[in-house]
């Protein structure tokens, strides 16, 4: 059976209340959208013919003895359904980057459980463990390439020795290498035992592994990835599934939410289904008897909770939009967000500007602006890369380094480098002025986009 994306869920649920069933099935991509929808496949499976769900936290996994419990008959009636979360069988190194950038995500977010589980199957990977007691932030430049299969970041990073520290049961090993990997694999060909069925559910999978390839072939692989980042695309695939979320919420306490109120919601919220699943519980109970939920419930009860609020201020900066910079930086403050952390974050969106601007003043490689991102890819980058100093600004998604690279063309360098300085006087008005941090902040911001126009 081919892979299926998450809306073609009813379908297969319908299937399997008639009584249709694999025995294994795969939920990857965004967390919570796997597992809701795991839970909808083992309430149909169970609904059949009664039985019972034995839940496997992934990262207290002992593969061997799932797979062992997969091949041994049941006592007890109906069926026996093994679902793993967060299951690691699908990862490798090439996922390696994806495991660190969420880990520095939720670790800035100050998101601890989350960032130690991205940090503990990073150290899987590499077949290390926290008992091991070697410090990752000590690790050189080439063997954390040869460990993880990305380049080490630069700056302190310390503070993962200190999140691993925190991690229990850290003398236990799971092991999901390639011969388990197989055992896996010769298992699910000669079949389990008939009320026997395996759901695992993955954040983050390789999806050239052995495995996934087979379940794709045998079993049903259901897709609950949603494209990331800022891009008109993008978000319209975000407010599509966080819709869907607050409308089946809201529906469940028969209530529904004005239109300007929903467009508010998801500026409030941004990409986050969990908090947009309680968000929405708790705006159902406040306003109790009343149907329709307005602006003005809004206001109330939901906080702006946004991460890439920060993210939106360089991009408002970096488009010239005076207004919307303003709006931005005056929601981060509001909501508690260190006038230094704003700082810091436009200093390194000035930084990376100022970088991007001087390589492609560069000699070598030759920079070229009516380059098309398929050149940029295939001939500039890796060639900016091979002898690059600071390969941590060139890495992610190259489409994304392309347009970074386009907006720096904007820039000259003597004006980003005249913006550092009024950035460094704002950082010292910052710790030793008695003015507000809005007003320095605001000053500083106003005055670099009056000297970008002129």
């Amino acid at each position: 059976m081919a892979l299926i994306k998450r809306n073609e869920l009813v379908a297969l649920v319908d299937d399997i209340r008639q009584g249709n069933h694999k025995q294994v099935y795969l939920f990857f991509g965004e967390r919570f959208l796997c597992r809701e929808s795991a839970d909808k496949l083992q309430e149909a499976i169970v609904a059949n013919n009664g039985g019972v769900v034995n839940t496997i936290d992934g990262d207290r996994e002992d593969a061997g003895r799932t797979l062992s419990q997969l091949l041994s008959f049941s006592l007890l009636p109906g069926y026996q359904v093994y679902r793993v979360n967060d299951s690691k069988l699908f990862h490798s190194k090439n996922i390696g980057s994806n495991l660190w950038d969420k880990a520095v995500k939720n670790f800035r977010a100050d998101k601890k459980p989350p960032a130690i589980r991205n940090l503990t199957a990073l150290l899987e990977l590499a077949g290390l463990s926290p008992a091991d007691g070697e410090s990752v932030a000590e690790i050189n430049k080439k063997r954390w390439k040869e460990l993880f299969g990305f380049e080490r970041p630069g700056g302190d990073i310390s503070w993962v020795d200190s999140l691993l520290s925190q991690v229990k049961d850290q003398g236990k090993k799971n092991k999901f290498g390639g011969d388990m990997i197989d055992k896996y694999m010769v298992a699910l060909k000669q079949s389990l035992p008939a009320p026997n069925i395996l759901i695992l559910c993955a954040e983050n999978v390789d999806k050239r592994k052995k495995l996934f390839l087979f379940i794709k072939k045998h079993g049903v692989v259901v897709n609950c990835e949603v494209t990331s980042g800022s891009t008109m695309a993008a978000q319209k695939e975000q407010k599509a599934v966080l819709r869907e979320l607050v409308v089946r919420t809201l529906g469940e306490f028969n209530k529904k939410i004005d239109g300007r109120a929903l467009e508010m919601f998801f500026e409030r919220v941004g990409f986050h289904p969990v908090a947009v699943v309680v968000e929405s519980e708790k705006l159902a109970l406040f306003v109790e008897n009343r149907e329709l939920i307005t602006c003005d419930d809004l206001e109330q009860m939901v906080c702006r909770s946004r991460e890439e609020a920060l993210f939106e201020l360089t991009d408002a900066f970096g488009k010239g939009n005076t207004a919307r910079t303003m709006i931005v930086l005056g929601r981060l403050l509001d909501n508690g967000v260190y006038a230094l952390a704003i700082l810091s974050m436009m200093r390194k969106y000035l930084r990376k500007m100022l970088l991007f601007r001087s390589f492609q003043l560069a000699s070598k490689p030759v920079y070229r602006n009516n380059m098309n991102p398929t050149q940029f890819q295939n001939q500039y980058l890796p060639d900016l890369k091979e002898n690059c100093q600071w390969p941590e600004l060139l890495k992610g998604h190259p489409y994304a380094l392309y347009m970074s690279f386009a907006k720096a063309r904007e820039f000259s360098c003597p004006l980003l480098k005249k913006w550092l300085a009024l950035l460094l006087k704002a950082e010292y008005r910052l710790k030793g002025s008695p003015l507000e941090d809005q007003l320095v902040l605001e000053n500083m911001l106003l005055t670099m986009l009056r000297q970008k126009s002129s």
